[in-house]
């Protein structure tokens, strides 16, 4: 199954990003979008009357600064924070992150590759250029998030993420699935990391399809390879939109 079987105009479609539209990056700044990807993603919101939503741990800001001059629907650090179709801005609740962010960065000075990155309500501590750390990495986090109330440990690839513990992908699906133009309509979620497969149940639970990018243990129904692939599907999805038939 292709995703020219899979994307009807009576669909919604949520991506993850990182993983999943554009390759993994060393740095979390240092991402290479491709312009075919900015191309596609509009047809996209065209083809299914814009019910298309970007569902990602990285911030708002973020997400709008890479897929410029595109703004979509997006939810940002794990569904903390939310912008709809019609604009309109929705955040939890936050705690606070103090002992965390003293133990992320206490690690960080000691081991130098480390990164900590600080977003709204959550934080998150990088080990991809230091994989040998994962243990020392979980474990700090996993102390300083059990002395701070309201918040849990997120473990994506090679990050651990302190975030409020109301906040999920599969929350967030499940709030735009509550509005229009999401509303009644099919959902599809593509993600690839560990931190997706709550989006991934949410989905399939409601009728709809989880779609894995990448390797890996997985409750999603299909799987593509790569980025590369997704985008090669996408596009051969919208070449093939004028003949489809409800």
């Amino acid at each position: 199954m292709t995703l020219v079987e899979i994307l009807y105009p009576s669909c919604a479609l949520f991506l993850d990003f990182d993983g999943t539209m554009v390759e993994i990056a060393p740095q979390p700044h240092a991402v290479q979008v491709p312009e075919p990807l900015i191309s596609a993603l509009r047809e996209l919101d065209g083809y299914l009357q814009g019910a298309v939503a970007v569902i990602s741990g990285r911030p708002i800001a973020q997400i709008d600064e890479f897929l410029r001059p595109l703004q979509l629907p997006v939810a940002g650090v794990h569904g903390a924070e939310r912008r709809g179709a019609d604009g309109a801005m929705h955040l939890l609740d936050t705690h606070p992150l103090d002992l965390v962010e003293a133990a992320a960065r206490a690690l960080a000075q000691q081991h130098p590759g480390l990164l900590v990155e600080n977003k709204r309500g959550s934080l998150a501590l990088h080990y991809r250029q230091r994989p040998e750390l994962e243990e020392a990495v979980l474990q700090a986090m996993q102390q300083a998030v059990d002395a701070s109330p309201g918040v849990t440990l997120l473990r994506g690839k090679m990050v651990a993420e302190a975030k409020p513990g109301g906040a999920s992908k599969g929350r967030a699906i499940e709030a735009f699935l509550a509005e229009p133009p999401f509303a009644g309509r099919r959902p599809v979620f593509i993600g690839d990391d560990v931190t997706d497969e709550v989006g991934f149940s949410t989905v399939q639970h409601l009728g709809g399809l989880g779609i894995k990018v990448g390797e890996g243990a997985t409750a999603a129904w299909h799987r593509v390879p790569d980025p590369a692939t997704l985008l090669r599907e996408l596009e051969a999805a919208l070449a093939a939109r004028m003949t489809r038939t409800e």
